[in-house]
């Protein structure tokens, strides 16, 4: 069987543009193709080691066996966030164009709440004392989107908020602009402040985004937090 290999950030120069193809034998598993990959040496041990998987766009255990035609994606820590995934109005996106916050906090606002908690992430002018000319941000798009879901899903739902909505910028960002919105509304703002943090706090370690920071003395990939032991919404 064949399965294609893609790759993003720091390790997108590993495979071709349009992705790798590899032969495997009937029943490989997600772990055999990372011993293969390891045998190759194209990827630094290190980094493999770092990485995470996903088969076709969702996180994927060690042990999940692979079908012919599979898209499997090796993933480095994320540092992150045009396409649209929403039901009625949009409620997650990636966009490529300014993020309107006013529309969104206008849009989230309803007559049962009696907070709304916002994190609006931006650009700030320099990393550590190097001055920063701008930022650009990519993302491995449906699987992206796929994970914003799940995690709005998991705040409405378990965290006793009534809306979450979390839209990030893709593409090249100059200093004071927005990168990620998030607006969570909730009738008490004790939940409203908490779903705001997790929100935030998960999306920068588990949603397939990824930054390069441009300098004025070079440029370089962010360095991501490590993933999750459980990454939300693995496949065995």
């Amino acid at each position: 069987m064949r399965v294609r290999l893609v790759s993003f950030g720091p390790l997108k120069s590993v495979f071709a543009p349009e992705g790798d193809w590899r032969e495997l034998p009937a029943g490989a598993s997600v772990g055999g193709l990372l011993a293969l990959l390891r045998q190759e040496g194209r990827i630094a041990a290190p980094a493999l080691d770092s990485a995470a998987v996903a088969v076709n766009h969702e996180y994927a255990a060690k042990d999940r066996v692979l079908s012919d035609g599979d898209e499997v994606a090796i993933l480095p820590p994320v540092s992150g966030g045009a396409s649209q995934l929403s039901s009625g109005k949009a409620r997650v996106a990636l966009v490529r164009e300014p993020i309107d916050s006013a529309a969104i906090l206008s849009e989230i606002k309803s007559g049962p709440d009696g907070a709304v908690c916002v994190f609006d992430g931006i650009v700030r002018d320099n990393t550590q004392g190097r001055q920063t000319l701008h930022l650009d941000y990519e993302a491995y798009e449906e699987m992206a989107l796929r994970q914003m879901c799940l995690l709005r899903s998991e705040a409405i739902e378990h965290m006793g908020v009534r809306e979450v909505a979390i839209v990030h910028r893709l593409g090249r960002l100059y200093v004071g602009e927005t990168s990620v919105y998030i607006a969570v509304a909730s009738a008490h703002r004790a939940a409203a402040f908490d779903a705001c943090r997790w929100v935030i706090d998960t999306l920068k370690k588990t949603v397939p985004i990824w930054k390069k920071e441009q300098f004025a003395d070079g440029a370089l990939w962010a360095d991501g937090e490590p993933f999750p032991e459980e990454l939300p919404g693995t496949t065995r």
